[in-house]
């Protein structure tokens, strides 16, 4: 069962010459461990899956393993997102995942042929894949990147009755759905997430688990700070952390994960470009994105 708390879609890094970065990789993780997050995720929206085959995800899984285990943080999940727009590619993505050890699987559903998928094929889908995965499985809801396909409370609910489907992320930003999907799953141990450090304080006020988000990357220890002062009873505090929180976090949605690299690049010294097609930007783009992070690393800094 996942512990609640915070868990960092990690980003992936690349050297000059566009292969896996294995000493950045590494690094990041345990940075990140260190801070006291609740755990790890490779291959989120964040860590640029759609533009890694099949061998290159196993070996940022398996570097962020023995990154973790190497530090001392053998406790600590590591979520593996393994996204594929068959059930079969789905199953065998969830079965590279255990094997470079992961210990979850987050899935997005099937989107591409949206338009020929009905709910009950989504369903049997997940289903199908939770039969096949040797690692428990979380449901990934993120129409931004499915075609605005937008799972419902009601289909997250039934998916929820599997034993081998143990959570939801909820990218949508739906909070009305997250606190249905809480209320329908009470006394279990399926796991409710919001999908962005945005919505935290709201997502910890339903009675949801935590947050998977990519903020989280260039400043962990703020985003911490939202549920310690939560459980410490300071709620305007909390509120206060959450505003510069949710500041940082909408220029990292609007620039996606290379903003999150131009971050970490500008004020952590690390992060390097994104695999072609996408770039960093340059000139103004590039000095208001890292602009607008600056009140957010300031706050990361002095905790």
């Amino acid at each position: 069962m996942l512990s609640p708390g915070l868990y960092v879609p990690t980003v992936a890094f690349f050297t000059p010459e566009d292969t896996i970065d294995e000493a950045t990789t590494k690094q990041h993780a345990v940075r990140l461990a260190q801070a006291g997050v609740q755990g790890l995720v490779t291959h989120g929206s964040n860590g640029e899956a759609v533009h890694l085959d099949h061998a290159e995800r196993s070996r940022i899984t398996r570097y962020t393993r023995e990154a973790l285990d190497g530090a001392g943080y053998t406790h600590l999940p590591l979520i593996v997102g393994c996204g594929a727009q068959s059930t079969r590619e789905t199953i065998q993505l969830c079965k590279e995942a255990a094997a470079a050890g992961g210990s979850h699987t987050l899935v997005l559903p099937p989107a591409y042929y949206g338009g020929l998928l009905t709910t009950q094929h989504i369903i049997k889908h997940f289903r199908q894949v939770a039969d096949a995965s040797p690692i428990p499985v979380l449901v990934y809801n993120y129409p931004g990147a499915c075609s605005g396909l937008d799972l419902s409370s009601d289909t997250i609910l039934a998916l929820a009755e599997h034993p081998n489907i143990v959570g939801v992320k909820l990218t949508c930003g739906n909070t009305g759905k997250l606190a249905r999907v809480v209320a329908g799953t009470l006394g279990g141990d399926f796991r409710v997430f919001g999908g962005s450090v945005d919505f935290y304080l709201q997502t910890l006020a339903v009675g949801g688990h935590g947050i998977i988000g990519g903020l989280a990357n260039v400043a962990p220890k703020a985003c911490l700070e939202i549920p310690r002062l939560w459980k410490a009873g300071k709620l305007d505090a909390a509120r206060e952390m959450q505003y510069i929180v949710a500041r940082g976090d909408w220029v990292a949605i609007q620039g996606g994960f290379v903003a999150v690299k131009v971050a970490l690049e500008k004020y952590f010294g690390y992060g390097g470009d994104a695999r072609e097609p996408c770039a960093v930007p340059t000139g103004d783009k590039l000095q208001a994105q890292q602009d607008g992070f600056a009140e957010l690393v300031k706050t990361e800094k002095a905790l």
